[in-house]
């Protein structure tokens, strides 16, 4: 019977120590202020943790940046054999191109929220944007082989100070306001794009939303921009360097009329994806 009782004892005693390990080691999670609803706020977290999480994600991004690197060298090659060298210049867009903003898609989700301008103003300001991998080390590249980097985004001007304050946290070169070029009247990129043409030939685009290509991909129409696609078939890949971004893009919009309430993304989800019996 004593014996009996001090195995009880003992096991009751690891109980609590166990208990309070738990207590002490408890990780840092920040508990959702609001019910998590409409599969988990548009999705984010699962895409968000895919790009966090996943060597996969970082694989794609280094596939991308790999073959940017190669395409470049191949360009400074042969403008370097020309009777008549051009300045060259890569174009590339910034958020989830080479920065990493996850962080807020997870942070907004959690407050059991969608986008908001006032959210991702705050944390542009913050500057706190990782980059994804082999982003840094090629811009570095093209700045050591006498090509300048044009950053044409769609982030605001309010955002200019927090963006450039970004950048420059990592060294990435040309990080000043003469080759940042941010979103004023309109998000079409054509004119800014248009303005680095004339005095530079623009070798790379690098961009994880096919507007960051072309205008013809800021349709509203699936049809219309999977139709521009094939007329850039062959840009894909050789001049246009694609980075995967499943958290928003203008395919977002063109797929749901818009931006709509989840509730109502949610039932375009159900009816027009394909299924099996």
């Amino acid at each position: 019977m004593i014996k009996k009782f001090r195995t009880a004892a003992f096991f009751s005693v690891a109980v609590i120590l166990l208990l309070a390990a738990c207590a002490v080691n408890k990780p840092n999670v920040r508990t959702p202020s609001a019910p998590l609803s409409h599969h988990t706020i548009g999705g984010k977290l699962f895409t968000s943790a895919w790009m966090q999480r996943s060597a996969e994600y970082q694989a794609l991004c280094l596939q991308a940046y790999n073959i940017a690197t190669e395409r470049l060298d191949r360009a400074v090659d042969l403008n370097s054999r020309s009777e008549a060298p051009k300045k060259l210049a890569v174009i590339t867009d910034i958020d989830e191109t080479f920065l990493d903003n996850s962080p807020n898609s997870v942070h907004q989700a959690l407050s059991g929220k969608d986008y908001e301008e006032v959210s991702w103003n705050a944390w542009c300001e913050l500057a706190d944007a990782d980059t994804v991998g082999g982003a840094v080390d090629f811009f570095r590249h093209a700045a050591d082989r006498g090509v300048e980097v044009f950053y044409i985004s769609n982030r605001n001007e309010a955002n200019r100070s927090g963006t450039l304050k970004n950048l420059r946290r990592y060294g990435l070169p040309y990080a000043d306001n003469d080759h940042l070029l941010l979103r004023t009247n309109t998000s079409n990129k054509d004119e800014r794009r248009a303005a680095v043409l004339k005095d530079y030939e623009v070798i790379i685009y690098l961009g994880d939303n096919l507007g960051d290509f072309s205008h013809l991909f800021d349709s509203n129409s699936e049809a219309e921009r999977k139709h521009a696609l094939w007329k850039f078939k062959r840009e894909i890949g050789s001049r246009f360097i694609v980075l995967p971004n499943p958290n928003y893009g203008n395919w977002e919009k063109a797929m749901n009329g818009g931006y709509p309430p989840l509730s109502v993304r949610d039932s375009i989800l159900k009816r027009t994806l394909r299924s099996h019996k």
